[in-house]
C-alpha cells in the first residue's frame, strides 16, 4: 500500500491499535506517529537509573535486572499477589507488585533483564510499579524474547511482540507513553510503519543542495536513524535533520506571509510635507537620543513608501518607544492621514491618552486625539464614532474595541500596536485587512525579544530595535530582601520608603492580588496559592505604620472602574500621592518621573518579564531608582534564583535569554498565543539559534533565485500542507 504523510494509521495497523493510540496520544497519521519521538535511547539491556524515575502519577518505561521473587496468596482476597524486586547499575533496588500474578513468577526469574511499563506509584514513602507490563530481554537468543501485558489496558500488546526486540543489541527507543499504550507498543507501531513506508512519495522541503552543505540525511533515513538506531550517535544526526525540517518549514511559511504583505499596497505619506511633525520636534525640550533618530528615520522613510511598512520596534523599559511612535502618528496626519494606537488594557490606553496630551500639548486638540475604550457610555462611544468615520478624529488612542467591526476610519493611514506581545497576527491584521489600501504597522514591545525568537514567532515583522536610554536616565539598583532572615529586613523596606517620601519622592508597593479571598497562579509550577500580600492587607498595614502612617497613600487594581483608576494615576502623577499601593496595572505605560523606589511583594509571584517592566516605572527622573523584591522563601528554593538574576542584570535581553534557558519558550511566549498549543516539537529558540538563523539564509537564498519554487516541489507542496494544518493560528511558538 501506498503509506503516505496523511495516510489515516487505521489503514495501517488496523482499527483497534489506531483507536487506541487516537485516544491515547492525539495520533491519527503516518506523519504525526514518525512525529512522536522517542524520550531517550538506552543500549540493548542497559539498565535504567532509578534516580530518574518521575513523580507518581507518570508513566515511565525502563529496563531493569530481577533480584528476587515472591508469589503468595492474598490474605484478604481471592487470587494471589507476586512482588519483584528488581535493581539498576548502582545497586538501587524497586518492588513491583502484580496482581493474580501467578505467570510472573515463571516468566521473571533472578538474573533476568526485562523492560516495564507502568504507572509510578508509592508504597511506604518508596516508589513502585503496580501490575507493570513487561517484555524480558534475553540476551543469548534475541528470538526468545517473551511480553507480558494486560490486554485490557494495553489492547495493541495482544497483537504480537515488539519487533524491534528481535533484530538483536541495538538502540532501543523510549518514547512519552500512557497508561492505554507502553512505550514499547508504540515502537511496535512505528516498525511496522517504517517496514510499509517508501518516503520517495513523501514532500521533501530540504533540498538536496541544502542536505549536502549542512550535511543533513533524507527524510526517510532521519526517521529510521531515530527510530531504528544502529549506535546511540545515530538518533541525534536525525534529530538535527528535523530541527532543520521543522525550521525550514516555518521560515518558508513566513516567507509566503512576507510575499503576500508585499502585494498589498499603502498611501504614501512623505516627510516633507510632515508639518505637524516639524512643529511638534521644534517644541520639544530634550534631545532626541540616537537611536530615537535612528529609528525615526528608517520608519519615517518606509512611510513614505506605497508598500505597507510592518515593523517591530523592541526597546529598553523607557527607551522612549513611544516617542518615535508619536513622531511616525504626525508624520501620518501631517498627509491628511489617521492613526491608531492600541493597547491591551484600559489603564494602559488612557495613560497613553494622557502621556501624549501632555507630550504633544497644544497640538493635541489640533490632531483630535481621542480615546475609544469599551467603557464608554453610549453617547461618549457614538460621538467617538461619528470622530473617527468623519476624520475629525486624527489620532484614537484604545483597546480591542478599535478593532470592532463598527469602527472605520476615514483615512486609516497608520496603525500602533502596544505590548506587541498580547495580540496576536489575527487581531493585528483586523484593522489592516477591511480597507483597500493598506494602513502601516507599527508594533511594540518592551519585552525583550532575542533574534532567535522573533525569527521564528514574529517573523512576519522587520524587527528593529531600539538602542540607549534618554538623557538623564539613572540607574536603578535592585536588591532581592529575604524575610526569613528576620524581621529587620521588611523593616528596613518601609523605612526606605519613609526616606524616599522624606525626600519628596514617590513610591510605589506592588502586590500579587487584590484582596485575602484571592488566590493566584505560581508562574513557574502553576500551583495556586493564597498567602500572599494583598493590596487591601499592606493598605491597612501601611495606615497603622508609624512612619508610613502620615503619608498620602491610594490604591490602584484590576476591579476598579475605569474613572476610578484614572482618577487615582492622574493624582498619583501630578505629585498628590506618597505611596502607590497597587497590582500590576501598573507594569506598562506608567510615567511618573517623580517615583523613585518600588516595593515588589511576593515577588517571588512574577516572572522575570514582569519584574523588570516593573523596575522600570521607577528611575525616569534624574534620581537613582532602587527596587527591593521582597521574598518569604526559605534557603535553597529554586525560585530563588530568578529574583537574583533579575537583581544582578539590568538588561532585558540578557534576562529574557536567561529566562527561556530556564522555562523554555512556551511558558515565555504563552501570552502571546491566545492558547494554543505549540506547532513545533523540537525547535528551541535559544538552543537552536544557530539553526534557525542558518534556516533563514538558506530559505532566502532559494526564494531569490526561485520566488516561487518551482525548482523545489517538495518545499512548494510541505509547506502548503504546513500552512492548510495551521490556517488561523495566531501565532507560531516552540513547545514549552
Amino acid at each position: 500500500m501506498d503509506v503516505l504523510p496523511a495516510t489515516e494509521l487505521s489503514r495501517i495497523l488496523g482499527a483497534e491499535s489506531a483507536k487506541t493510540l487516537k485516544q491515547g496520544l492525539g495520533i491519527t497519521t503516518a506523519a504525526q506517529l514518525l512525529a512522536h519521538y522517542p524520550r531517550r535511547w538506552i543500549e540493548f539491556g542497559q539498565l535504567s537509573s532509578f534516580r530518574d524515575l518521575p513523580e507518581p502519577g507518570e508513566h515511565v518505561s525502563l529496563i531493569a535486572e530481577v533480584t528476587g521473587v515472591s508469589v503468595r496468596k492474598m490474605a484478604n482476597r481471592r487470587g494471589s499477589l507476586a512482588e519483584v524486586w528488581v535493581a539498576d547499575d548502582e545497586g538501587n533496588s524497586l518492588k513491583l507488585a502484580f496482581f493474580n500474578g501467578w505467570s510472573v513468577g515463571r516468566q521473571l526469574t533472578q538474573g533476568a533483564r526485562a523492560i516495564f511499563h507502568g504507572k509510578v506509584g508509592s508504597y511506604r514513602d518508596r516508589p513502585t510499579l503496580n501490575n507493570p507490563d513487561f517484555t524480558v530481554l534475553v540476551d543469548a537468543d534475541p528470538g526468545t524474547i517473551t511480553d507480558h501485558v494486560d490486554p485490557e489496558t494495553d489492547p495493541l500488546g495482544a497483537a504480537e511482540l515488539p519487533r524491534a526486540l528481535n533484530r538483536g543489541k541495538t538502540p532501543v527507543p523510549l518514547y512519552p507513553a500512557t497508561a492505554g499504550i507502553s512505550s514499547f507498543r508504540i515502537l511496535d507501531c512505528i516498525e511496522i510503519l517504517l517496514d510499509l513506508t517508501d518516503f520517495s512519495d513523501w514532500p521533501e522541503p530540504l533540498p538536496e543542495s541544502v542536505r549536502t552543505a549542512e550535511k543533513l540525511p533524507a527524510l526517510g533515513e532521519a526517521y529510521r536513524l531515530i527510530h531504528r538506531p544502529e549506535t546511540l550517535e545515530d538518533p541525534e544526526r536525525g534529530l538535527r535533520r528535523m530541527r532543520y525540517h521543522e525550521a525550514f518549514l516555518l521560515q518558508g511559511l513566513l516567507h509566503l506571509r512576507r510575499a503576500e504583505e508585499q502585494q498589498r499596497r499603502a498611501v504614501p505619506r512623505p516627510r516633507q510635507h510632515a508639518d505637524l511633525l516639524s512643529r511638534f520636534d521644534a517644541g520639544l525640550e530634550f534631545t532626541l537620543t540616537e537611536g530615537q533618530v535612528r529609528c525615526g528615520d528608517l520608519i519615517g522613510a518606509e512611510l513614505e513608501s506605497e508598500q505597507p511598512m510592518n515593523r517591530l520596534l523592541q526597546g529598553e523599559v523607557g527607551s522612549g518607544k513611544t516617542l518615535v511612535a508619536l513622531r511616525a502618528i504626525l508624520q501620518v496626519l501631517s498627509n491628511g492621514g489617521q492613526a491608531a494606537l492600541i493597547a491591551p488594557t484600559e489603564v494602559l490606553a488612557a495613560q497613553h491618552e494622557r502621556s501624549l496630551r501632555r507630550m504633544l500639548g497644544d497640538l493635541a486638540e489640533e490632531v483630535g486625539l481621542t480615546l475609544l475604550t469599551g467603557s464608554l457610555n453610549t453617547a461618549q462611544r457614538r460621538r467617538a464614532l461619528l470622530d473617527i468615520a468623519s476624520g475629525t478624529a486624527g489620532l484614537v488612542v484604545g483597546t480591542h474595541a478599535v478593532l470592532g467591526e463598527q469602527v472605520h476610519f476615514l483615512d486609516l493611514g497608520l496603525a500602533v500596536v502596544d505590548e506587541q506581545h498580547r495580540f496576536g497576527v489575527e487581531q493585528r491584521d483586523a484593522l489592516r485587512s477591511r480597507y483597500q489600501l493598506t494602513p502601516h504597522m507599527l508594533v511594540m514591545s518592551a519585552t525583550p525579544i532575542p533574534r532567535s525568537v522573533a525569527m521564528t514567532v514574529f517573523g512576519d515583522l522587520e524587527l528593529t530595535t531600539l538602542q540607549g536610554l534618554p538623557q538623564g536616565r539613572k540607574p536603578i539598583t535592585t536588591h532581592v530582601v529575604r524575610t526569613v532572615q528576620g524581621p529587620r529586613f521588611i523593616g528596613r523596606v518601609w523605612e526606605r520608603i519613609a526616606e524616599e517620601v522624606a525626600a519628596g519622592h514617590q513610591a510605589y508597593v506592588v502586590c500579587p492580588k487584590i484582596s485575602e479571598a484571592d488566590a493566584r497562579e505560581d508562574p513557574e509550577t502553576g500551583v495556586q496559592t493564597d498567602q500572599d500580600a494583598s493590596v487591601e492587607l499592606i493598605s491597612q498595614r501601611l495606615a497603622e505604620h508609624p512612619l508610613l502612617g502620615q503619608t498620602r497613600r491610594a490604591e490602584v487594581h484590576g476591579r476598579m472602574d475605569a474613572a476610578a483608576k484614572e482618577a487615582v494615576m492622574t493624582s498619583f502623577e501630578r505629585g498628590e500621592i506618597d505611596v502607590l499601593v497597587c497590582t500590576t496595572v501598573i507594569e506598562v505605560g506608567v510615567d511618573v518621573h517623580n517615583a523613585t523606589v518600588m516595593a515588589v511583594l511576593d515577588a517571588d509571584a512574577f516572572g522575570v518579564s514582569t519584574l523588570h517592566q516593573l523596575r522600570g516605572r521607577i528611575g525616569r527622573g534624574g534620581a537613582h531608582g532602587l527596587a527591593l523584591l521582597v521574598t518569604r522563601l526559605p534557603d535553597g528554593h529554586p525560585s530563588l534564583e530568578r529574583l537574583e538574576q533579575v537583581a544582578e542584570h539590568s538588561d532585558g535581553m540578557t534576562l529574557a535569554r536567561l529566562d527561556l534557558e530556564r522555562r523554555r519558550e512556551g511558558n515565555v511566549l504563552g501570552a502571546a498565543q491566545a492558547g494554543r498549543a505549540s506547532t513545533l516539537k523540537l525547535l528551541r529558540t535559544i538552543r537552536d539559534e544557530k539553526i534557525i538563523v542558518r534556516a533563514s539564509e538558506l530559505l532566502t537564498e532559494l526564494s531569490t533565485a526561485d520566488p516561487s519554487w518551482e525548482s523545489y516541489p517538495g518545499l512548494r507542496v510541505a509547506v502548503g500542507e504546513y500552512r492548510d494544518l495551521h490556517e488561523g493560528a495566531d501565532e507560531f511558538i516552540q513547545r514549552g
